[in-house]
């Protein structure tokens, strides 16, 4: 898999992230996120890890090509397993939201434009996804967005800090229909037992899907985490902040759901 570029020290990648072919990001190359097997941080653990993912070869453009290669080293952060100095890397203190497997990154950069008050890192390991949220980042001059090309759990064990986040995004995740595939799935009692730990009390947790089976599984997953509260008895409404994707909109032309998911990180929270 070709990696992507990047700068001599702010963070990035090797191993691919959650496959998402749901129909909100199907014209697109696949998204990626790894599950969690086992929480904890040894070496050991990790290669227990059941693999969220599929290794897809996507071809990249000479406008995304020339992205990376030019954009890469100032807004692509290297992962070499420091915690993030969010201050230092935006240069200011914001509010620091993640999103999990941007696909195009579309939605990320139309999130960022439209809070310029807030930071956000996104994690996407495709080339071609990276190198397209690149250009819009330039086109849209924006300069609160940075990227991790790395394995998304990896990334938040080891440069994210406890209660350092004000929001982690992870929309359409790979639901890997298939029953014996149902363990490759992303949102899992560990990886949300993870994601919980990085957030401040009162930050958000927003999952979206478009397969019901999934959305169900979600909604019981999050429930079960005891420093998370939902937001809404079961599903919520689109937050105004997710973005109505065109594939999405044609989705749900043709009568498919989207199932939005917002929990609340409790107060109280021991962690």
């Amino acid at each position: 898999m070709t990696a992507c570029r990047t700068a001599p020290r702010i963070h990035a990648g090797r191993r691919p992230l959650t496959a998402n072919r749901s129909f909100a990001n199907a014209s697109g190359p696949p998204r990626y996120a790894r599950a969690v097997t086992n929480p904890g941080h040894s070496s050991n653990a990790l290669r227990r890890r059941i693999r969220s993912f599929v290794v897809r070869a996507g071809r990249i453009g000479p406008g995304q090509a020339r992205a990376l290669a030019e954009l890469g080293p100032r807004f692509v952060l290297p992962f070499d397993g420091a915690l993030l100095d969010a201050t230092a890397v935006f240069g200011r203190r914001a509010p620091l939201f993640v999103e999990i497997g941007f696909g195009m990154g579309a939605a990320t950069a139309d999130i960022a434009r439209t809070h310029p008050d807030r930071d956000f890192l996104g994690i996407e390991v495709h080339p071609p996804g990276v190198g397209a949220l690149l250009r819009r980042i330039d086109e849209l001059a924006l300069q609160n967005v940075r990227i991790v090309c790395h394995d998304a759990v990896e990334v938040l064990e080891q440069m994210l800090a406890p209660r350092s986040l004000a929001g982690v995004n992870v929309f359409f995740p790979d639901p890997w229909p298939k029953k014996r595939h149902h363990k490759r799935r992303l949102l899992q009692a560990s990886f949300v037992s993870l994601v919980a730990s990085r957030l401040v009390p009162g930050a958000t947790l927003h999952c979206a899907t478009d397969w019901e089976p999934y959305a169900e599984e979600m909604l019981a997953v999050l429930g079960a985490e005891p420093s998370l509260a939902n937001s809404a008895t079961g599903f919520a409404d689109r937050p105004a902040a997710r973005p109505l994707t065109k594939f999405e909109a044609r989705g749900l032309e043709r009568g498919l759901r989207v199932r939005d998911l917002v929990f609340v990180k409790r107060a109280d929270a021991a962690s």
